[in-house]
């Protein structure tokens, strides 16, 4: 006879460390498509799924749900947060207004670290590149923490863990679309080239100029994908 559940509790400390495991399996599942946008997410199968406790695959889906990758379905459990146009523009409309205030508060602030900081992750974007021709694509381990990385690195001087924490979410839940987007580019040079004109803008502490191409970079991603909503977008 299995022995009662609560022997097989763990301490505190564990639980929180194989919630945060179930959190970012769960994570690369969806961001991988492996997990479809709306499809149920069953305590039971992911389980199995996961090999990891109850507990913490509910504590892991409740950091997923207040990131926006997954949502509540009352009672019943948890289900992938659907694509759609909405959720893209609501995405792109918070992620503008969030990095062009950060990077002008990283312009302001940022020392020759900082400058230092995005010269380095543009150089080594650039170098996975060229090592692997045209066939980079997000989706890969490497790339995607150098995409991210360097994004991350124009705003990193701006002194707001709050407005980095909403970037890095942000960032995560327009994945999904820009896998879309990112599958039909077949130049790595041109790719190069606009993170290089967005570094120089920053790294030359032109606010205005810098903000104008981030919101812009920031938009290619929804008229790529849903070209009809070109004419919506300012």
């Amino acid at each position: 006879m299995p022995a009662p559940e609560r022997t097989l509790e763990r301490p505190p400390a564990e639980t929180g460390t194989l919630s945060e495991r179930a959190a970012s399996l769960i994570e690369q599942d969806i961001l991988a498509g492996d997990l479809a946008p709306g499809s149920r997410l069953g305590i039971i199968d992911l389980v199995q799924r996961y090999e990891i406790g109850a507990t913490p695959l509910r504590e892991g889906l409740s950091r997923l749900m207040s990131r926006g990758l997954i949502v509540g379905i009352g009672q019943r459990g948890f289900r992938v947060a659907e694509v759609s146009r909405e959720d893209l523009a609501d995405i792109t409309c918070m992620r503008t207004a969030i990095e062009i205030e950060a990077v002008r508060l990283a312009i302001l602030h940022g020392d020759v670290a900082w400058e230092a900081g995005i010269v380095s992750a543009l150089h080594q974007m650039r170098r996975h590149i060229e090592r692997t021709g045209n066939e980079f694509r997000e989706g890969a381990a490497d790339f995607d923490r150098l995409h991210k990385g360097f994004h991350t690195a124009l705003l990193a001087a701006c002194g707001s863990r709050r407005m980095l924490a909403a970037h890095s979410d942000l960032y995560d839940q327009a994945y999904r679309y820009r896998r879309v987007m990112m599958s039909a580019i077949d130049s790595g040079e041109g790719f190069i080239r606009s993170h290089q004109m967005l570094a120089d803008h920053v790294l030359a502490r032109d606010v205005a100029a810098a903000q104008k191409m981030l919101a812009a970079h920031l938009h290619s991603t929804i008229k790529f994908v849903y070209p009809e909503m070109r004419g919506e977008q300012s």
